[in-house]
């Protein structure tokens, strides 16, 4: 299978050397001023043959996508409108109770902007350092500025905080370490990490795992190379979950082993199944064997990674079926500053804003927020969320299997809130080009 690579946006296909970086979400108030901001920025898009082949000297990566209602407001004609899946054309928030985002995860409850229909288009830009990313906002700035009836109406800036890489999370987990691989990309797939998929999985115009696929967004310009973008940004209660191992497990030794039961893995990235009692961090850092253990042979009953934490629900492997038509690729970065080791909480919000990519919303993302993530009886468990990012007011709870008697965790709190969210389509750069020709 041979992949257009000059035509797919790099977010689908690579991951840059970003140090910090902004998201940036526009609302358009004139087709004509929305085709305008197009036409200028496509010359600074990125596709994924020219991030193979100027990585090193690139200082900056530019992706653009549109909202269901943007491609409206830039003047896609109603019968291709229609041609979109519908739960594209609702969007995420329409969509809250299917995906769990109920009490303080309702959309009711999010920031920029997110939960209403003048969310058009998402302009990210991921740079290496301070001094580029300054620069690309201004020049975005001064864009926007020129182009009539488009507005910024919110953004968020994302950064590598200290003392962790861009790979950590703010509870210090090591991130980015299960990512499926795509057929005709030359990524080989790790050990453990599964064949590599056929491309129809994550983008538009390829078969998938089932074969052929019909029935795609026309015209087939608008939707070929193109992909779908779920946007999740989730605070994260750093000081709440450190104040939750302190209460709930005695040594430094016995908090740490309790946070990689939430997670499924050590801080360092290396999994409970292949290192059940420490850390391992040379094994963590090493892509050749962290990802190398399934659950059925090695873990079938959750004693070494609970059958509820997050990287299993995520992630199931070998115990879900129809595992290699549920596969993500995800994108994504912190945000916020670092809450210092020891230090109260501080109010601020910190966390991770992160793009799920996928060919079916559906089928993919919403399938993993209802069954694996919210759903009470994974594994059978009973009354369980996701520790880490499910919904949970405080009713939930959270099992760790020993032997002879398990250990049950009552009223586990929100260690994360989401903040917002919305389903972006990602166009390839014809689709882009096919776009600023559209008539009002």
């Amino acid at each position: 299978m041979t992949l257009e690579l000059d035509d797919i946006q790099h977010i689908l296909l690579t991951r840059t050397p970003a140090m910090t970086g902004r998201y940036e979400f526009l609302t358009f108030d004139s087709p004509a001023g929305a085709r305008a901001w197009l036409t200028e920025l496509l010359g600074v898009v990125h596709s994924a043959a020219d991030v193979t082949t100027t990585m090193d000297a690139s200082k900056r990566w530019v992706t653009v996508a549109f909202t269901w209602t943007g491609l409206r407001a830039l003047g896609v004609p109603p019968h291709a409108l229609d041609t979109f899946p519908i739960e594209f054309r609702e969007g995420m928030a329409a969509r809250a109770d299917i995906l769990g985002d109920t009490g303080a995860n309702a959309p009711d409850h999010w920031v920029g902007g997110l939960a209403g229909d003048d969310v058009h288009a998402i302009a990210v830009v991921f740079a290496r350092d301070d001094e580029e990313h300054a620069r690309c906002v201004g020049e975005h700035d001064s864009l926007v500025a020129r182009c009539d009836g488009v507005r910024t109406l919110s953004y968020l800036d994302l950064n590598a905080h200290p003392p962790f890489s861009y790979a950590h999370d703010h509870f210090g987990f090591r991130d980015r370490l299960s990512q499926p691989a795509i057929k005709g990309s030359g990524e080989e797939p790790t050990p453990g990490s599964g064949a590599a998929l056929e491309p129809g999985e994550f983008i538009l115009g390829y078969p998938d795992e089932a074969g052929p696929v019909a029935d795609l967004p026309e015209p087939e310009d608008l939707s070929r190379n193109g992909s779908y973008m779920a946007y999740r940004r989730l605070q994260e209660h750093v000081g709440t979950f450190r104040s939750y191992l302190a209460d709930n497990a005695g040594t430094p030794e016995e908090q740490e082993l309790l946070a990689a039961k939430f997670m499924g893995r050590w801080r360092s990235g290396a999994p409970l199944v292949l290192c059940p009692d420490a850390d391992d961090p040379e094994l963590g850092a090493d892509p050749q064997r962290n990802n190398d253990f399934n659950y059925k042979e090695m873990d079938p009953f959750g004693y070494a990674c609970p059958l509820g934490s997050h990287a299993r629900r995520l992630n199931p492997r070998d115990t879900a079926h129809y595992m290699n038509r549920r596969r993500m690729i995800r994108r994504g970065a912190t945000y916020g500053p670092a809450l210092p080791d020891g230090a109260p909480d501080d109010g601020v919000d910190r966390g991770i804003a992160a793009f799920i990519i996928c060919a079916s919303l559906v089928r993919q993302f919403e399938f993993a927020q209802n069954v694996w993530i919210n759903d009470q009886t994974f594994h059978e468990l009973g009354n369980e969320h996701d520790p880490i990012c499910g919904s949970q007011d405080g009713t939930f709870d959270f099992t760790v299997p020993k032997r002879p008697i398990r250990r049950v965790h009552k009223g586990i709190p929100a260690f994360t809130t989401l903040r917002g969210g919305a389903y972006f389509f990602l166009p390839g750069l014809t689709a882009l080009r096919y776009l600023t020709t559209l008539d009002d």
